[in-house]
């Protein structure tokens, strides 16, 4: 029979996800106010775990579990938490209790905790750091939010450049705190400058007395503390680090960042790629239903305006409406088609400008491309379209008008799917965020003007 406390008795891996199993029966412990039943559960959990279970409770089974354990918190959950599950959070925590938290984790962690606080609890936390702490968050949130100064840790491992490896080796045993996770020694001359890095493997099998330089690897990917966060993880990925030294203005070693940190920003860079061609600004898994609902309302509100756009070509076309039916019947094929096609464009072209594949040397030739594949589409689609349109009723000019709007429309959706987000892309804008609705307005108002005016063209006319 398997142990009624063991989150994960299904895997029998104490780091698997948390069972639906032991996840009712917290809530049963929470709903019967049972913390001794509460506690046995919740204990043995590791703090990603107990991150996770935060993340699955209502607001309300939050400030209950949390009251329950907040005296004996691990730090580690904090910086696990989503935004705004921990927002609920530390509304519950003292700033002396948050202070104290915040004191055992690394200092990128530590930053991620304190960005999103309202200033006056920033105030009260850091008051109550001890004071080389307080000056290093105090710098570390001075640099701008998506800047690699806020991404790096401070904790790390440098060494002068006249050491042997015997001297860097009894250093590092003689340290009495250690980065949590690193995986090079820099090498750094007498200003503080880094000249190199050695790798963790190679130090330890190097002879004592080796000199420090001979085994390092110059360094040549180094990241100044203003560097965008986008640009560190497209070097992280293109280089293969993983790890890499934080550069003041005077080039001195201040930082490191580490490769679990830029999977961090990998991953929230991808969501946010995600949701925003959805038409939604962020994530909002874990938002009240009042803030949902309202930072959805703008793209819906945008979404509206093109629709209505949309509804103007078509109004210009009553009379052709009136006078053929089936016009209105087919039309939105054309339309969704087109809505589709550009879509499938716009996934291909926002990933590229993120992992820049497409640039403005090859932007000519994306473009053609697209417009061809649109072409060759429209083609298929022109003669499926056509025939089941004939057949249907029994108007094969009916069939012609569908054909052509569909060529059209689908080269109109690849040329929109591959402009739009570049044109945004020149001008700083997210294509993400607003490519969506506009390729959309491109393909409906496309597609309508096509298909009604050529059908105002050959059949009215």
């Amino acid at each position: 029979m398997a142990d009624p406390i063991n989150p994960t008795e299904k895997t029998g891996n104490k780091h698997a996800v948390l069972t639906d199993g032991f996840l009712l029966r917290v809530f049963d412990a929470l709903d019967a106010h049972d913390s001794v039943a509460l506690l046995a559960l919740i204990d043995p959990l590791e703090p990603e775990d107990y991150a996770d279970l935060l993340h699955f409770c209502s607001a309300e089974q939050r400030e209950q579990l949390f009251d329950l354990t907040k005296t004996k918190l691990n730090p580690d959950v904090l910086p696990l938490l989503d935004e705004n599950v921990r927002e609920d959070v530390v509304e519950q925590m003292e700033p002396g209790q948050l202070a104290e938290a915040i004191t055992n984790l690394e200092t990128d962690d530590a930053v991620e905790v304190m960005e999103n606080l309202d200033r006056q609890t920033q105030r009260e936390v850091l008051s109550a750091l001890p004071a080389e702490e307080r000056d290093a968050l105090r710098t570390a949130l001075s640099y701008p939010e998506d800047s690699a100064g806020r991404l790096m840790q401070r904790e790390l491992l440098a060494v002068p450049d006249d050491w042997n490896s015997q001297q860097c080796v009894d250093y590092i045993r003689s340290r009495q705190e250690l980065p949590e996770a690193f995986y090079d020694v820099f090498v750094v001359d007498s200003e503080g400058h880094t000249l190199g890095a050695v790798p963790l493997h190679r130090l330890l099998t190097a002879k004592s007395t080796t000199p420090i330089k001979e085994i390092m690897d110059e360094q040549s990917q180094r990241m100044p503390v203003m560097m965008d966060q986008k640009e560190v993880a497209y070097l992280f990925q293109r280089y293969g680090l993983v790890s890499a030294p934080v550069e003041d203005e005077q080039h001195r070693l201040v930082g490191m960042i580490t490769i679990d940190d830029v999977i961090d920003i990998i991953e929230e860079r991808a969501t946010e790629e995600l949701v925003h061609l959805s038409g939604v600004s962020e994530p909002d898994f874990y938002r009240d239903i009042v803030t949902t609902t309202r930072s959805r309302f703008t793209w819906l509100f945008v979404n509206l305006i093109t629709a209505m756009l949309a509804s103007y070509v078509i109004s210009f076309f009553e009379g052709t409406l009136q006078s053929v039916v089936a016009l209105a019947v087919l039309m939105p094929i054309v339309a969704s088609q087109g809505g589709n096609a550009g879509t499938q464009t716009l996934a291909v072209a926002v990933r590229g400008l993120a992992l820049r594949e497409l640039t403005s040397v090859n932007a000519v030739a994306f473009l053609a491309k697209e417009a061809s594949v649109g072409a060759f589409n429209g083609l298929l689609f022109a003669g499926i379209i056509s025939i089941c349109a004939g057949l249907w009723y029994h108007n094969w000019m009916i069939a012609l008008v569908i054909a052509l709007a569909m060529i059209i429309n689908m080269i109109a959706a690849g040329l929109a799917g591959a402009l739009i987000p570049i044109i945004l892309n020149k001008f700083k804008i997210d294509p993400a965020i607003s490519s969506s609705a506009l390729v959309t307005t491109v393909t409906d108002v496309c597609g309508y003007l096509a298909f009604l005016g050529l059908a105002t063209i050959f059949i009215i006319k």
